[in-house]
């Protein structure tokens, strides 16, 4: 039986039946299920995936150190700086997936296992690229909430390291930028994703935008979800940020066409 090239076992992963089920008898077999956990890079080797991730190495296989990188198909759209991909077979509990390009996950979970702090702030950008603005405000929200605790229990805590190291404040995750992913903010995201609803929170949250020309819809939701514009003097603007080829949100949302007709040329993608 092929085994893990790290840990040299089975590429198994046991699961323990469930033996809470209402109205089912016991079985006299407690012996637990058994799915596949399989990642076969492309250099041959296999892998448990959380074995990969504890051993994973930039560009390189870390049994055999043979290259596992391709660069982008021949002829692709992609341009010259696309990230490269690592391309394997997936076999677990969805099944055996083929030739799937793993490098976006392995190179997001590398990045947290060096700075958990910044969870939440890659948490952020994904909601931004989603569209899921309510989630954003929960972890806004999250965030006062843990600054809470910390000072409720200051006297208990000094001592102790900060829980994953991830308090970070409100405005240090609105205006976080990517440093894996072109430096994007989270408006970048919002428009390259067409999201307008996320975009307008933004602007809410984390701009000096005239309060005047944000309609009246985004406040009563802000409102519902618990979120408020705060005094932005001295706080970076997120319409300033620029990500790593030197494109503002307003550029971004040229490039992405009609969906964004009435958002260029007013100030809301861009100071003015």
């Amino acid at each position: 039986m092929t085994t893990c090239a790290q840990c040299d076992k089975p590429l198994i992963v046991e699961i323990t039946p469930d033996s809470d089920s209402e109205g089912e008898a016991p079985e006299l077999d407690n012996s637990p299920d058994t799915i596949p956990d399989d990642v076969t890079l492309s250099c041959g080797c296999h892998f448990h995936w959380e074995c990969l991730l504890d051993s994973y190495e930039l560009e390189k296989c870390p049994n055999c150190s043979r290259s596992i990188v391709s660069s982008p198909a021949t002829g692709s759209s992609a341009s010259a700086s696309a990230q490269q991909a690592i391309i394997v077979d997936l076999n677990n509990e969805g099944g055996l997936q083929q030739q799937i390009d793993i490098f976006p996950i392995l190179k997001e979970e590398s990045y947290l296992r060096a700075y958990p702090e910044e969870r939440k702030c890659r948490a952020f950008l994904e909601f931004a690229r989603e569209g899921d603005y309510k989630a954003i405000a929960e972890l806004l929200n999250s965030c006062d909430e843990q600054r809470f605790d910390e000072q409720f229990d200051e006297s208990e805590m000094t001592d102790a390291p900060s829980a994953g190291g991830e308090n970070k404040t409100p405005h240090e995750i609105l205006r976080y930028q990517d440093p894996i992913g072109d430096m994007s903010s989270g408006l970048h995201a919002a428009v390259a994703n067409g999201h307008r609803e996320v975009a307008w929170l933004l602007l809410l949250l984390a701009s000096s935008f005239p309060e005047l020309e944000i309609p009246a819809e985004v406040y009563q939701e802000a409102a519902v979800l618990g979120v408020m514009r705060t005094e932005q003097d001295g706080k970076v603007d997120i319409r300033s940020l620029k990500d790593s080829h030197g494109r503002t949100a307003e550029d971004v949302a040229r490039e992405a066409g009609a969906i964004w007709t009435g958002w260029i040329g007013n100030g809301r993608l861009a100071m003015p």
